[in-house]
């Protein structure tokens, strides 16, 4: 039998005991964002409401709405749209912290964003894929193949975001020097074991990788720096601090790509051109993040200004 050429008609193996440690480490990594998440967190979002709403506005809205221009414009396959779709609309992880911290940007307004917007996701995440998906002129075939229900990837996300969430932040209201140190060591050791994950998925998968990955160079590296100049156009149009433009550049620039291949595997049976996104995604999304932040960390940043919420 001959391996079919269209990326919408493979699909990437990837086993039960696979799929439930990637929902265990992005549980892990949730809870780790939360262990490091304080109640002064949210105190000081509530006190930068403009800058909050930008971020929201330009993650939920924003970005789902450029990708899905970008996807007509580029003229790509039902699957690999979708799977641009999906990663536009996952939350930002801790990576945007860690690189706000190396560009020397506003690390609190990075936290602050990061938490509110894990939050937010719980909800607008189902709700803008099934959107944007059901509208494209080619994913929303694929979707209607797979008769997506927004309502069992709320219960999906809220279990695999919300609960770690939750816990965390109890037991670091309850328990803060307790949360403080273990946020140092779970933070760092999730991360890796996603990294370990989504290197153990592509090496079982790797002649599909070498075959279909060329279909989504292009437009994953196009998508992610969209993503990033639409964080930092956002923040300079509404006139933000340098600090906090970097913080908005990698908010909305960096989209936790390991919560999406979860989604692939566990509503689109590991959809080619959805896990082939997402995978790469996830590696190259922390390249082009880390070379932002190298480049911004060794330029002095401009004098600090007072903030003036926009209006």
């Amino acid at each position: 039998m001959i391996a079919p050429t269209d990326v919408d008609d493979i699909r990437i193996a990837f086993d039960s005991a696979s799929l439930t440690t990637l929902k265990i480490v992005l549980g892990a990594i949730l809870f780790g964002i939360a262990l490091d998440t304080r109640p002064s967190d949210f105190v000081a979002a509530a006190r930068r409401p403009g800058t909050i709403a930008l971020g929201v506005l330009a993650q939920f809205l924003l970005l789902p709405a450029i990708t899905f221009g970008l996807t007509l414009l580029l003229d790509v396959r039902g699957s690999v749209a979708l799977g641009m779709i999906l990663v536009a609309c996952c939350p930002p992880g801790n990576v945007s912290n860690i690189l706000t911290h190396r560009a020397r940007g506003d690390v609190a307004l990075s936290v602050s964003m990061t938490a509110v917007g894990n939050v937010l996701a719980i909800f607008l995440m189902p709700l803008n894929v099934a959107f944007w998906g059901g509208l494209h002129p080619t994913g929303q075939a694929l979707l209607a193949k797979i008769e997506l229900s927004a309502a069992d990837m709320l219960a999906e996300v809220g279990l695999v975001i919300g609960v770690p969430f939750a816990v965390g932040l109890t037991i670091a209201r309850l328990r803060p020097g307790i949360a403080k140190r273990a946020a140092r060591i779970i933070g760092p050791v999730s991360f890796l074991a996603l990294g370990a994950v989504i290197a153990t998925g592509v090496a079982n998968n790797w002649g599909i990788f070498l075959d279909y990955i060329g279909v989504v160079l292009l437009a994953v590296f196009l998508h992610d720096a969209l993503a990033l100049f639409t964080g930092y156009g956002v923040a300079r149009i509404t006139r933000l601090p340098d600090a906090s433009t970097r913080a908005m550049t990698f908010e909305v620039g960096i989209r936790n790509a390991g919560l999406g291949l979860l989604l692939v595997f566990s509503f689109f049976g590991g959809l080619g051109g959805m896990a082939l996104v997402a995978a790469w995604w996830g590696i190259w999304d922390i390249i082009a993040g880390l070379a932002v932040a190298q480049w911004w960390g060794r330029r002095a940043r401009p004098a600090a200004k007072p903030e003036v919420e926009p209006a």
